[in-house]
């Protein structure tokens, strides 16, 4: 009688789904691994809501008593948008610290040395990191009502899908940066020299229009720009905006005269989350 029980030839499809199945697995348990961390650390989980609520209601309301009110539109629910951005971002980028730290503690070259791809721990990271901050985005939607800001079920989702794409994108750049630093406190000084200059030259704190020369072809080639502004124009797509006040805080980018559509904008965001993936999927390939 033959044994049905043959040996798999490697290279056959059964052999090809059990690395796939292999590396999913790698995918997910980095992926928790960062939740995990994250739900750990709650001095973090403080930080990442206090910062964002002191920019809505701090500079919300100062910079409301300078800009004043058109036509009953106020500059907080204009902030709004690019503050709820600016928690998505900056809990994105900085979840890459932990690669960081892995690295002073020898955990990283453990996690190198696993007959793993290299994509699956930078894609596990990137999930990771993307996932707490498409969280940490959407808990301050809660905010809303309390200036203005109407919300729908549809908003929700389509504001949602952003802060993930958003994420996605900004935790890759940060996985890049963090896999060619060693020490935690390098990374910290190198990504505020980065980041900052990135989300006041975004269009998240104050619009586009009517800006110097100089300035508006910076703001033009910072990919933030092109994250942040689809976000805002689906939030006020269901505001009652009045016209002088959608002249006076207006949306899109403009390009050589030319305003991007939101497919064009969501395509340069997912152009940087590709190039930025590859990049760090390549750093992570160099020896320790």
């Amino acid at each position: 009688m033959t044994d049905a029980r043959l040996p798999i030839a490697p290279g056959t499809l059964t052999d090809e789904r059990s690395d796939l199945g292999g590396e999913l697995r790698t995918v997910g348990m980095v992926w928790e691994r960062e939740l995990i961390r994250f739900v750990r650390t709650r001095t973090r989980i403080l930080s990442s809501f206090i910062q964002p609520i002191l920019f809505l209601f701090v500079l919300g309301y100062g910079m409301s008593t300078l800009v004043g009110t058109t036509e009953g539109f106020t500059f907080k629910k204009f902030v709004f948008p690019g503050i709820v951005a600016m928690s998505v971002v900056m809990t994105a980028i900085f979840s890459a610290i932990s690669i960081v730290w892995d690295r002073e503690f020898g955990f990283l070259r453990e996690m190198v040395v696993a007959p793993v791809s290299r994509a699956s721990l930078v894609v596990g990271k990137t999930l990771g990191g993307a996932s707490i901050a498409t969280v940490q985005g959407s808990i301050m939607l809660v905010l809303a009502p309390l200036i203005g800001v109407h919300l729908t079920a549809l908003l929700v989702l389509e504001v949602v899908g952003l802060e993930l794409l958003m994420a996605v994108a900004m935790t890759t750049f940060g996985v890049f940066v963090a896999s060619r630093i060693q020490r935690i406190e390098a990374f910290q000084v190198v990504m505020q020299l980065l980041l900052f200059p990135m989300l006041f030259l975004s269009g998240a704190l104050f619009p586009l229009k009517g800006l110097p020369a100089w300035l508006a072809v910076i703001t033009r080639i910072n990919p933030l720009t092109y994250a942040v502004d689809p976000f805002r124009r689906v939030v006020f797509a269901v505001q009652h905006v009045p016209p002088a006040a959608a002249a006076r805080f207006s949306t899109g980018v403009t390009l050589f005269g030319y305003s991007l559509p939101i497919s064009a904008e969501i395509g340069v965001v997912c152009a940087f989350a590709a190039l930025f993936l590859t990049l760090a999927v390549a750093g992570f390939g160099k020896p320790e």
